[in-house]
């Protein structure tokens, strides 16, 4: 057995040692490139810097205190492995077991360095592989000191601050040379978890991580006790960016960008092999500002409601600012990339836009009233309005928009067929599971907010689909562009009928509607300045407003992560956060109110807005509504339901 093992351990050693052979062999990698990338606003001014090399401090004019203070608390042996601590791998692999967790790690500083050289922190066994040759590469091609000094000016220590000066600039406006011994220790336990331990995120927590990497110096008999203490008890003086308040919802698009680079097959997945990356982005710096300023003010302190923001320029795809949470620095999970939710009557237009195509028109009649579907093997289904509420009359399709009538999207779905509005919502981009059941258009399939902005955005460009995106060119280190938005536009929708639905999505603000309900939006009535189609959605943990025009879509999503139900007063959150939204960008833009351009083929009559018939001699309440020519409506055109009836 001994001799088995002695073999065994000889045969490791041999392998490995052919490993760093073929590193010391094989080309340096660069490893100054690791976080190297620069992103680029709409107008091409940077809005993020990484490990920028403009920032590169030698490692002796770095304080001791920070050498010190990483090395012993992310790799105290670090002087004295080859890249992998064994005797760490081997403790941590025996303690999970034990705690049958997989809690502990046994990272050294290279090893992290190396897994920083990546685009992405993919946890497969071929990315694991990749991580360990890179290990070997960068122990075989350079000394320990320049391994560290390039660990510390490219590692993160949040807000947005890669390497150690820019950290150390931006928490204490002072070069890394002069942290003293709290400050070191502050900032050492930074790099584990920015999102956890920035003092400006969660300042207990800070401070128990800084207790950590002070505990640990005085183990390995760097500081005493008494340092410790008064270097723990210490007043510190967090100073942060004095240039310009500090807004975290800007590492939403950040991590939107990053996701959306991960999934661009030519972009290679190390940094070592780009030397760096310029990404062109659609990112309105001033948008970005105003919609989390909006979006601060809009939610009570204490509320537990969470939202989603996506605001799109719906002729290019290009998205000029997203929110994907509250606050950043309390919840990094990006609700816009990764949450799908019920998206309630935000479902409707898809299937109007069929209903157009099928014969029907604006002033395409059927009743409100309560009614009970008959449905497969017996069963019925029986929707309700909100606040049950119904005409109990004919209304029409304008009406059924304006009220968000349930009973009225029911009829027109089964009427049409129960794949017609699936293959609308397929056309214009909807890739998520719909399913073929009467309640599709009152939106109970789950969708994710950036996909229903790609829809919207057919209605809003006049039928084109265009794919929603955040980059729109990707530069290396030589200046080659190495990707470049295709801007693909594929028209699906027929332009006139688009202009016809668009005009009915004006209904749910408009007082031509008001009758025996209320629009869904009519308190925004005189708050809009411009000219816009909208369409809310609501189920019981689910409030959208999604609305355009030809220069801005913005889609929004309030709710509670948990599907926690909704009480009344949320209802309006989503609503404010949208039409502010709206009117700030037009504001910026400095123009005039313009809408769509009637196309030739649609003509406008004035009709009864409520029931959609012709107007007659002494009508109160008139509306101009579009139809294609020879579709306008005739004094007796019979009721659907009607028909049916007879």
């Amino acid at each position: 057995m001994f001799k088995f093992f002695v073999f065994l351990l000889i045969i490791c050693l041999l392998v490995l040692g052919g490993f760093y052979l073929y590193a010391k062999l094989s080309p340096k990698i660069m490893i100054n490139s690791a976080n190297n990338i620069t992103l680029y606003d709409d107008r091409d001014q940077v809005f993020f810097n990484g490990s920028d090399n403009k920032e590169w401090v030698k490692l002796d004019d770095i304080s001791s205190y920070v050498i010190d203070s990483t090395i012993y608390t992310e790799d105290k042996n670090f002087y004295k492995h080859f890249g992998f601590d064994f005797f760490r791998i081997g403790k941590a692999l025996f303690n999970n077991l034990i705690s049958r967790s997989n809690t502990q790690g046994a990272s050294t500083i290279t090893q992290q360095y190396a897994k920083n050289l990546f685009l992405d922190f993919d946890k497969t066994w071929k990315r694991k592989w990749e991580e360990a040759l890179y290990t070997i590469r960068i122990e075989a091609n350079y000394s320990k000191d320049e391994i560290l000094e390039g660990y510390l000016n490219t590692i993160n220590y949040g807000h947005g601050n890669y390497g150690i000066e820019n950290a150390s600039l931006y928490y204490f406006h002072k070069s890394c040379s002069e942290l003293d011994l709290a400050e070191a220790s502050l900032l050492a336990g930074i790099p584990k978890a920015p999102s956890n331990y920035s003092p400006f995120i969660d300042f207990d927590a800070a401070k128990d991580r800084q207790l950590l990497v002070l505990n640990s110096l005085v183990r390995n008999g760097i500081i005493t006790e008494d340092e410790k203490d008064i270097a723990y008890n210490e007043e510190i003086t967090l100073v942060g960016n004095e240039e310009e308040p500090i807004y975290s919802s800007i590492y939403y698009y950040q991590d939107a960008i990053m996701n959306e680079l991960e999934s661009i097959p030519s972009i290679p997945t190390n940094y070592s092999s780009l030397g760096g990356l310029k990404i062109y982005t659609s990112f309105h710096a001033d948008l970005q500002k105003e919609l989390e300023k909006i979006v601060s003010e809009t939610f009570p302190d204490e509320s537990s409601l969470e939202t989603a923001v996506v605001v799109m320029n719906p002729e290019t795809g290009g998205i000029m600012a997203l929110i994907g949470g509250r606050d950043y620095n309390k919840s990094s999970y990006n609700r816009a990339i990764y949450s799908k939710r019920q998206v309630g009557s935000t479902m409707k237009p898809y299937l109007y836009y069929s209903a157009l195509e099928n014969g029907f028109t604006s002033s395409t009649a059927f009743i409100s009233e309560k009614t009970t579907f008959p449905i497969s093997d017996g069963k019925t289904y029986s929707p309700k309005n909100y606040n049950d509420i119904y005409g109990n009359k004919a209304i029409s399709m304008a009406t059924a928009i304006a009220y968000s009538d349930n009973i009225y999207a029911v009829k027109t779905h089964l009427f049409l067929g129960e794949e017609s509005l699936i293959q609308v919502a397929r056309r214009v981009g909807i890739k998520e599971e719909l399913d073929e059941v009467p309640s599709l258009p009152l939106g109970t399939s789950e969708i994710n907010i950036i996909s229903m902005a790609e829809g919207y955005s057919a209605f809003a460009n006049e039928g084109y689909k265009i794919d929603g995106h955040f980059i729109n060119k990707v530069v290396d280190g030589d200046g080659n562009v190495i990707y470049e938005n295709p801007n693909n536009k594929e028209l699906v929708l027929n332009p006139s009928l688009v202009y016809i639905l668009n005009n009915m999505l004006t209904a749910p603000y408009d007082p031509s509607y008001i009758d025996y309900n209320y629009p869904t939006a009519i308190s925004l009535n005189g708050k809009l300045q411009h000219t816009y189609s909208l369409k809310s959605g609501t189920t019981s943990g689910d409030n959208w407003d999604i609305g355009y025009n030809k220069k801005i879509l913005c889609a929004v999503w309030v709710g509670h992560d948990d599907n926690t139900e909704l009480i009344k007063s949320d209802y309006k959150y989503a609503q404010n956060i949208w039409y502010k939204t709206v009117e700030s960008y037009e504001e910026g833009m400095n123009d005039k109110d313009v809408w769509y351009e009637k196309p030739s083929n649609v003509v406008g009559s004035l009709v009864e807005p409520i029931t959609g018939k012709p107007v007659t001699d002494g009508a109160e309440n008139v509306k101009l509504m579009y139809f294609l020519k020879g579709t306008e409506p005739k004094g007796d055109e019979p009721v659907f339901d009607e028909i049916e009836k007879k």
